[in-house]
């Protein structure tokens, strides 16, 4: 362990939790026992070796997790890393719902936790899904036909802004929900903006 005393940030942040304060604090401290820094990133504890992040405590409402930034390439010995979504490509979680059930597989978080930072010490990269590999639903596709400018715009962005747009105007099922969320972050997009900008 690197330090003995904790990141002031994460110990008001354990303070306050009104759920899973005890996984919570079993984690950390499990986590602690590896050469890691301690700080918060967006809003939980997160772990990092020489300024990569490695892992982050974040809990829901069904469960504790701890999320591995580099998760899709750890060996998944056991069968238990969960990815949250079929869109998300890195990351991966290790869920709890019961502090007896961290206390049990305590050697095998370990055993994750240490595949994880070898993963960073070795330099290994996700390989990420390219922008051209995400569908452009029909609904976009003929706007941006019908509107050169708007095509125009959308091809300027970032590939990380146009995938968010690909990715959020494809989950409706239904062609009248597509064109009212195009039309609504029409003028973001013509702007240069991202969807959460």
């Amino acid at each position: 362990m690197t330090d003995t005393s904790g990141n002031r940030k994460v110990d008001g942040y354990l303070k306050k939790l009104k759920t899973w304060k005890e996984e919570s604090t079993k984690l950390r401290e499990i986590i602690r026992d590896f050469e890691l820094t301690e700080d918060m990133k967006w809003m939980h504890p997160c772990y990092m070796l020489d300024g990569k992040n490695i892992v982050l405590i974040h809990g829901f409402k069904e469960y504790v997790a701890i999320l591995f930034f580099k998760g899709a390439l750890l060996k998944d010995t056991h069968g238990i890393l969960v990815q949250q979504t079929e869109n998300v490509q890195a990351e991966r979680q290790l869920r709890f719902t019961s502090l007896e059930q961290i206390v049990e597989q305590e050697a095998m978080i370990k055993a994750y936790i240490q595949q994880a930072i070898e993963v960073e010490q070795a330099g290994l990269q996700v390989e990420m899904k390219k922008t051209a590999e995400y569908s452009v639903p029909e609904e976009l596709q003929q706007q941006f036909d019908e509107n050169p400018a708007f095509r125009d715009a959308f091809e300027a962005l970032t590939p990380g802004r146009q995938r968010a747009y690909l990715y959020y105007f494809s989950q409706p099922k239904q062609s009248k929900t597509k064109v009212s969320r195009i039309e609504k972050y029409m003028q973001l997009i013509l702007e240069g903006k991202g969807l959460n900008d």
